[in-house]
């Protein structure tokens, strides 16, 4: 059993942020019916590594769990099997430019007359409403317009992208699973489907902390800090002398008289040294070389361990490489390996964990058009002949 057996999802959208939504759906028992166009399908086959399948890394592992429909959209029939799909399916993922499905006949209103319980998640760069609502945008510009990429990099350097790029479409997909979650439940006792409307960078800005409210009451605009956090220190990284990085993050008082014990400094707690938060901030650069001084001559492992000792947050600043080899991602299954179409394939496991109907990854990304044939015949009752003169026609 999992928690969202019996819920269809149309998926139309492209590259990450739309069909990711669906995707996690998918992990949780949700039958996914991801629409591509013919020949070419989604252009995230293409985005990310290429593989010997035809098919990229970033499709393998986010298109699992999808049974791949083809569909021309261009064609009138190819439009008409969407509009039935869309009467037996409960959501419809897109994330298209606004006005695109309203062109092909099927923005919201249309849906819901052709299926009153439908919920449609639509996902753009900047909504479906506001002045900049017909400018594209992925999440890189995403990153920049939020106010991310602005605070990301050294005090005296440029801005950089946070990691990494594609970070607002995974935000933003989360946060569509939130939406028609929502929906899902509200229709339990309307009966009807709901639009829910995201911009790529308001799941960004929304995790923005207290910018927002620090601007409107100081008239504070926070700069780039490198590794720093703006109300607390030491909370930074720091290099070890074997090379390795280490993330220390010291949010209170006691926090940091843990620290100064660790060190062998307890005095650096005092009330006359940098025992107040406010002591701390004013000498942040102090604070931060005594630290990085104590780090810097030891090795990651000791001052990890003598942290952990003392219950300081500490951790290591992981590569992919640390990361296969750390016991705490094996044994939480934070990673998994499936069979694909390329053999045995290692990929990012399922999110949340649930108790009782847990999530899984039953296949990885399909080949394009794989249950073409299977969902038009099981949804739409089409027999063998109809479906072979669609697909004759490049209909499917």
């Amino acid at each position: 059993m999992h928690a969202l057996d019996g819920v269809r999802v149309l998926d139309l959208g492209t590259y990450l942020a739309g069909p990711f939504c669906a995707t996690v759906l998918g992990e949780f028992g949700a039958e996914i019916i991801k629409v591509e166009r013919p020949t070419s399908g989604d252009n995230l086959r293409r985005f990310g590594s290429d593989t010997e399948c035809g098919d990229t890394l970033v499709w393998l592992s986010e298109g699992r769990n999808k049974r791949s429909v083809t569909l021309n959209l261009a064609d009138p029939r190819g439009r008409e099997l969407l509009r039935e799909l869309i009467q037996v399916c409960d959501i419809v993922v897109e994330n298209f430019r606004p006005g695109v499905m309203e062109r092909w006949g099927l923005g919201f209103d249309q849906i819901r007359e052709l299926n009153e319980r439908a919920i449609m998640l639509r996902v753009s760069a900047y909504g479906q409403e506001g002045p900049y609502r017909d400018r594209p945008g992925f999440a890189r510009v995403a990153h920049g317009f939020s106010g991310l990429a602005y605070l990301a990099g050294e005090p005296d350097g440029p801005p950089v992208t946070p990691g990494s790029t594609s970070l607002a479409d995974y935000m933003t997909g989360l946060y569509g699973v939130v939406g028609v979650l929502l929906a899902l439940r509200a229709r339990e006792s309307t009966g009807r489907g709901q639009c829910v409307d995201l911009a790529l960078y308001e799941s960004v800005f929304r995790a923005l902390d207290e910018l927002a409210p620090a601007y409107q009451r100081t008239g504070y605009v926070r700069e780039r800090m490198g590794a720093d956090t703006v109300n607390v220190v030491p909370h930074s990284h720091y290099r070890a002398a074997d090379g390795g990085w280490i993330a220390i993050a010291c949010s209170n008082d006691d926090m940091f008289a843990r620290l100064a014990e660790a060190m062998g400094q307890p005095e650096l707690a005092s009330a006359e040294r940098f025992g107040p938060k406010a002591a701390r901030l004013a000498h942040r650069d102090e604070v931060n070389d005594l630290v990085g001084a104590w780090v810097g001559g030891r090795t990651r492992d000791e001052v990890l361990e003598r942290c952990h000792r003392s219950e300081v947050p500490a951790g290591p600043l992981n590569s992919i490489a640390d990361i296969f080899d750390d016991p705490q991602y094996r044994a939480r299954g934070t990673l998994v390996t499936v069979d694909s179409r390329i053999g045995p394939l290692t990929v990012p496991g399922v999110l949340p964990a649930l108790s009782e109907t847990p999530g899984e990854i039953r296949w990885l990304g399909a080949e394009l058009g794989a249950h073409t044939t299977a969902v038009l015949a099981e949804l739409l009752h089409l027999d063998a002949g109809k479906i072979g003169a669609l697909r004759a026609d490049g209909v499917i």
